[in-house]
């Protein structure tokens, strides 16, 4: 969703689909045990 969302805002300059964005990247920041930590723990997993 947000590669869509970042791709409609670079084609358009849109400031309403930037600010949404946005939104959309702190709530993934925002989520415990989102992709991105999981992929962390895999690569670095704490003993």
């Amino acid at each position: 969703m947000m590669d869509f969302t970042w791709k409609v805002f670079t084609q358009t300059g849109n400031i309403d689909t930037y600010l949404l964005f946005k939104e959309l990247e702190k709530e993934n920041q925002e989520i415990p045990g989102n992709l991105n930590e999981e992929l962390a723990q895999i690569d670095f997993p704490i003993s």
